[in-house]
């Protein structure tokens, strides 16, 4: 079994950026918030808790999950978020043990989430990878990107730990602020694990 490896970053840092070059030295990785989607769609017993908390609106008639509804939900209400992460995070937590054994013969698989220190998840990584960006270039990136406005960025950001926390407990640190090479950076972590591996 090769190293696992979490990669977080606060919303805008850059993960998925970062992730594809790890990709292109072909290592397996596994995208959290993805899969959650996912299981919260096809995992029954998932479904059923999430209809209990949140009632039948959860869900569309086809099947899908009503986003506006529950985002209206969990994002106006502390107590419902925490509900919603006590549900989705275990069920994503086995997924993604399920998942690492599946890539044995790698060696190490990348585990991204914007979520990894919040829900505990830090305890059963090797290393952890945080990459970061001033918050005004975040704002910016996600503003494009979701097409929303800098209110809704920094409500978002609020609910994350912030970044100077996340960096402390890094074990690799990766700036994406347009001015050091990605690639570069990537590559010098990529070797350090390399070197680590059991």
């Amino acid at each position: 079994m090769g190293l696992k490896i979490g990669i977080t970053g606060g919303i805008g840092s850059g993960k998925t950026t970062v992730c594809k070059i790890f990709a292109t030295l072909q290592i397996p990785i596994y995208y959290a918030d993805d899969r959650a989607k996912i299981l919260m769609i096809e995992d029954e017993g998932l479904k059923k808790s999430l209809i209990e908390t949140f009632g039948k609106e959860t869900y569309l008639p086809s099947g899908l999950i009503n986003r506006p509804y529950l985002a209206n939900i969990v994002f106006n209400d502390q107590s419902a978020l925490e509900k919603l992460n006590a549900i989705v995070h275990p069920a994503v937590k086995k997924d993604g043990i399920a998942w690492a054994e599946s890539h044995a013969d790698a060696p190490y698989t990348l585990r991204e989430a914007a979520l990894i220190y919040e829900s505990g998840i830090d305890k059963t990584l090797d290393y952890v990878i945080v990459v970061t960006a001033p918050e005004d270039l975040r704002i910016q990136r996600v503003m494009q990107r979701d097409g929303v406005t800098e209110a809704a960025v920094r409500a978002r950001i609020d609910k994350q730990w912030p970044e100077s926390e996340k960096i402390k407990r890094a074990h690799f640190v990766i700036y994406n602020d347009g001015k050091q090479s990605l690639v570069k950076q990537v590559l010098i972590i990529h070797k350090e694990i390399l070197k680590n591996l059991p």
